[in-house]
């Protein structure tokens, strides 16, 4: 038995046919099917059902497909203790938030790239609720979401933080000096609901304030919230920082409130015994890039690989 068998019958019930394994492990159909042959013939059992169209696993094959599975992350596991990061050749799976894809992702991207060459990383953008929910279907191996998310399954670590500021367009609110909450939910409200971390964070603070928007609009999409916001059609929370530019050019206006906007805590997820040399080494090095301050962050020279 080969890890090549293995990778062979892995892929093909993940991507659910012969044809999408080839092209995942950069090989023939017919190198596939041989490989599938040869663990059949080893173990003198039929691991898939022929008699369906599609590539479905018999009895026997769901058991080695689960023994596949560990077996892989076994030796993936042994190349990352003891290889070189630069030989360090497998995919990982980051789900990120919007705000995050917008402003450090890149950078991040960029600092993988530089330390793990042969690594194949496959971003996905979601909203954190979703992120969550893939990272335990095992979908993803880490994901970068608002700290919302009390999970025993699962192992998380601050990397970074992100302060909000209720925004309008100019003279949306008529007010000189401070609002107070309660005065600034009798406008229309643009929030990000509750599959988004940060709009759960913020519903249950304004809760616990004992403030409910009168008229609320939920836009779960960063980008539209914004273009909503200066649009004029309602307040919003928007990332004070990174949206400054904004605000200089007169798109917008910060509205200053009492009680203020609490710092949302960012934090890098995963589940509990899928914990690796390279996944700890990528949340570290998330950890030394997280900044939600500036827009599209192209790698700092200043980067410097986790020890």
């Amino acid at each position: 038995m080969t890890f090549k068998q293995l990778e062979a019958l892995y892929w093909i019930a993940r991507l659910g046919g012969f044809a999408q394994a080839a092209n995942q492990l950069h090989t023939s159909q017919s190198a596939i099917s041989k490989r599938v042959h040869e663990l059949e013939q080893l173990f003198d059992t039929e691991l898939f059902d022929r008699s369906q169209r599609t590539a479905r696993l018999t009895e026997k094959g769901e058991e080695m497909f689960v023994l596949a599975r560990k077996l892989l992350d076994q030796r993936d596991a042994a190349v990352e203790q003891f290889g070189k990061p630069g030989v360090v050749e497998r995919r990982i799976r980051i789900g990120v938030t919007e705000l995050t894809a917008m402003t450090w992702l890149p950078r991040l991207v960029g600092l993988i790239q530089q330390h793990y060459p042969k690594v194949i990383l496959e971003p996905d953008v979601d909203d954190s609720l979703q992120l969550r929910d893939k990272l335990l279907a095992d979908e993803l191996d880490v994901v970068i979401v608002p700290h919302t998310f009390a999970d025993s399954r699962m192992q998380s670590k601050v990397i970074g933080r992100v302060r909000s500021a209720w925004m309008c367009k100019p003279g949306v609110v008529q007010a000189t000096g401070t609002v107070r909450l309660h005065d600034l939910a009798r406008h229309r409200m643009l929030v990000q609901g509750n599959n988004s971390g940060t709009g759960r964070a913020y519903d249950a603070w304004m809760k616990d304030q004992g403030v409910q928007p009168a008229n609320a609009i939920v836009v779960s999409n960063l980008v539209a919230l914004t273009g909503l916001t200066v649009s004029g059609l309602g307040v919003s929370y928007l990332p004070r920082e990174c949206l400054a530019p904004l605000v200089t050019a007169g798109m917008l206006e910060v509205i200053e409130v009492t009680p203020a906007l609490p710092v949302v805590r960012y934090v890098a997820m995963h589940k509990g015994e899928h914990r690796s040399a390279l996944t700890s080494s990528i949340v570290m090095l998330a950890q030394s890039c997280c900044d939600f301050t500036r827009m599209f962050q192209a790698q700092a020279s200043e980067d410097i690989a986790p020890n």
